[in-house]
């Protein structure tokens, strides 16, 4: 459990409400979960003590309902994750989201095509912030006059931090905070009841991020979610958006498994149902990417776990992975003797 006080909350919203401005004119579209720290931060507490009116509804799931409750509403702001966002911009109508001053997303990185769509659809800029439930969570945020894409914005203000080096990786560092809205610790299971605060107060994130010379900070992927792949880190998260770019309208993760010769082998599990390993390789090479980056196999499932928060349900995909034999699905461009061999050496070798 992560222990937040009034005081991480309320820090925390003074900080987002010194980055962007809004007032009592404005009025806040709140579809994100309230056990969520980005929910009940960002979309109650800072509106409730602004004197902002917050219209709640309770599950971001309801895709071709949300747009028209915004266009009733008259909302100006919006949270969502890049899920939930594509998931609204599709059915909606085009004047839907008419009144929609600032689109904030959070939790999962934006997609191109997710920004591409909000702007084209409906003249909306969507602006990106970076987060973790011990920063009660927001930790940096890209604003209208700030805004920087592929980068998730400026550290808020009052936070320091600092990166260490990550063995095998060259650009950026292992992320390191500290400030006001950062947590009093964790509850763990070793010590019932007992609070463990962070040690002087500095937060390890864990997401190996660069910060550029304007303060931007951008993520390069959580150091859990590389892969080390011939004595080479890779990064799970690039893998991801790769995926993300070549197959716009499915869901994709990456998970690893151990490899007795190259130390992990990379699977991506995908919902496109004619994903193959060639394509993936064929776009990737197009992207500058390395040969690492190529997953050793491409599993194609029915659907990619997702937590009620929106974000990709890693601890599930990687089940998934090593419980393959249940989940994959039929592949319309593989000939019958290859389906269930859906890994990349077979398709290569064929």
């Amino acid at each position: 459990g992560v222990a937040l006080s009034h005081r991480n909350m309320l820090a925390n919203a003074a900080q987002a409400a010194a980055r962007i401005d809004f007032g009592r004119t404005d009025k806040v579209f709140n579809v994100l979960p309230m056990f969520h720290s980005f929910g009940l931060t960002v979309g109650f507490t800072l509106p409730l003590i602004s004197g902002v009116p917050i219209y709640l509804y309770p599950s971001p799931l309801h895709y071709r309902i949300v747009p028209e409750l915004v266009y009733g509403s008259n909302a100006t702001i919006l949270f969502g994750t890049d899920t939930f966002l594509a998931g609204y911009a599709r059915p909606a109508h085009a004047y839907d989201f008419r009144s929609i001053r600032y689109v904030v997303a959070g939790a999962e990185p934006v997609k191109q095509s997710t920004r591409d769509l909000w702007m084209e659809k409906f003249g909306v800029r969507i602006l990106e912030g970076y987060g973790v439930t011990e920063a009660s969570p927001v930790l940096a945020l890209n604003t209208p006059m700030f805004n920087k894409f592929g980068a998730v914005g400026r550290l808020m203000p009052g936070v320091e931090h600092r990166l260490e080096p990550v063995p095998g990786v060259e650009d950026g560092g292992r992320l390191l905070v500290r400030g006001p809205n950062v947590m009093m610790g964790y509850l763990k299971i070793d010590r019932p009841g007992v609070v463990q605060p962070p040690e002087n107060g500095w937060h390890d994130t864990g997401d190996i991020v660069t910060i550029d010379a304007q303060g931007y900070v951008t993520i390069k992927g959580r150091a859990k979610r590389f892969a080390k792949v011939g004595g080479e880190m890779v990064s799970l998260a690039a893998i991801e958006q790769l995926a993300a770019e070549l197959w716009p309208d499915a869901l994709s993760a990456a998970a690893t498994e151990i490899d007795p010769r190259k130390g992990e082998r990379i699977i991506l599990i995908t919902q496109q149902k004619d994903a193959t390993r060639a394509d993936f390789q064929a776009y990737a090479k197009s992207k500058g990417a390395s040969d690492l980056m190529i997953p050793a196999e491409i599993m194609i499932v029915e659907s990619v776990p997702l937590l009620g928060s929106g974000k990709l349900d890693f601890a599930a995909v990687t089940k998934m992975v090593r419980e393959r034999g249940r989940y994959i699905l039929p592949n319309p461009r593989l000939p019958n003797g290859l389906q269930g061999r859906i890994d990349g050496n077979a398709a290569a070798s064929a």
